[in-house]
C-alpha cells in the first residue's frame, strides 16, 4: 500500500473535490462554498509527496502557496475592493524562508532581519491601507519578542530577559494608552502585574 500513498492521495483529493464542486453547483450556485473544503483537501496529497520524499522544505513553500492561494480568491470574491489578503502574505511567506535556512534560522541576525522586515511591512501597509489610526505597533511589539528571546536563550541570561520583557510590555501598554485613551490612565493595572515577573525572578535567584 506505501507503493501507492501518493497516487491515492491525489486520485482520493480529486474525486473528492469533484463531487464537493457538483454538489455545491447542483444545491446552491450562487454561493461558492466549495472552495472551503476543496482548500482543505489539498494539504493532503501535498502533505503525502513530501512527507514521503522526506522534502520538508518543498512541504512549506507548497503550503504557503496554498494558503495564500486561498486568502486571494476569497480576498477577491467577498470583498475585493479591499486587499486585506496582503496582511497574511508576508508573515506567511517566512515559513519556508525559515525552513530553508535549516539551523540557522535559530542566529540572531535571522530574528533581526526578519523581525525588521515584518515590521517595515506592516508600517507600509498602515501607511498605505489603513492610516487612520497606528495599529502596527500591535504587531510590532508581537514579533519584537522573536530577537529578544533568542538573544537571552543563546547567553542564558533568563533575569536579564524577564527585566528586558516587562520593559517592551511597559513600554506597549503606555504607547496603546497614549494613543488610544490618553485622558484615562489605565496602563498602571497591566505594568503593575508585569513588575512581579522580574522581582520573582530576583527573589528566586536570591
Amino acid at each position: 500500500m506505501k507503493k501507492y500513498d501518493v497516487g491515492f492521495a491525489v486520485a482520493g483529493s480529486m474525486m473528492s473535490i469533484f463531487f464537493i464542486f457538483l454538489v455545491n453547483f447542483l444545491t446552491s450556485p450562487n454561493y461558492y462554498w466549495f472552495i472551503y473544503p476543496c482548500f482543505a483537501l489539498l494539504f493532503w496529497p501535498v502533505s503525502v509527496y513530501s512527507m514521503k520524499k522526506r522534502k520538508h522544505v518543498q512541504l512549506a513553500y507548497l503550503h504557503s502557496i496554498i494558503i495564500i492561494a486561498f486568502l486571494i480568491i476569497e480576498n477577491y470574491l467577498k470583498t475585493p475592493d479591499y486587499p486585506w489578503f496582503l496582511y497574511a502574505v508576508f508573515p506567511i511567506l517566512w515559513w519556508p524562508i525559515l525552513a530553508s535556512l535549516g539551523k540557522r534560522a535559530k542566529s540572531l541576525s535571522v530574528a533581526l532581519i526578519g523581525s525588521s522586515s515584518i515590521i517595515i511591512y506592516y508600517i507600509v501597509l498602515n501607511v498605505l491601507l489603513a492610516p487612520g489610526f497606528p495599529w502596527v505597533i500591535f504587531p510590532a511589539f508581537a514579533v519584537l519578542w522573536w530577537p529578544l528571546s533568542i538573544y537571552h536563550a543563546q547567553r542564558k541570561t533568563f533575569k536579564t530577559f524577564s527585566v528586558h520583557a516587562s520593559l517592551l510590555i511597559i513600554v506597549f501598554f503606555i504607547t496603546v494608552n497614549v494613543i488610544t485613551t490618553p485622558n484615562e490612565i489605565w496602563a498602571v493595572y497591566p505594568i503593575f502585574g508585569t513588575l512581579w515577573w522580574p522581582l520573582s525572578m530576583y527573589h528566586f535567584a536570591r
